[in-house]
């Protein structure tokens, strides 16, 4: 059961990141940017949307040991 939990929480984490992503994609190319600056800004949201979801759980992980 916690292995089921465990990958649709994964899931639900990276579906958030990619929208988020393509959020920043999307607003980078209205206000101008190029494709490749474009990707570069969805790429950095979607590593700042991973890398806040691990600091999350390492904080609940560190809060219930």
């Amino acid at each position: 059961m916690t292995v089921v939990v465990v990958l649709l929480a994964a899931a639900l984490v990276i579906v958030i990141a990619l929208l988020a992503a393509a959020g920043a994609a999307a607003i980078a190319r209205m206000d101008g940017a190029t494709y490749p600056t474009a990707l570069s800004r969805a790429a950095t949201a979607f590593a700042a949307v991973i890398t806040l979801a691990a600091a999350v759980t390492a904080a609940i992980v560190a809060l219930l040991t």
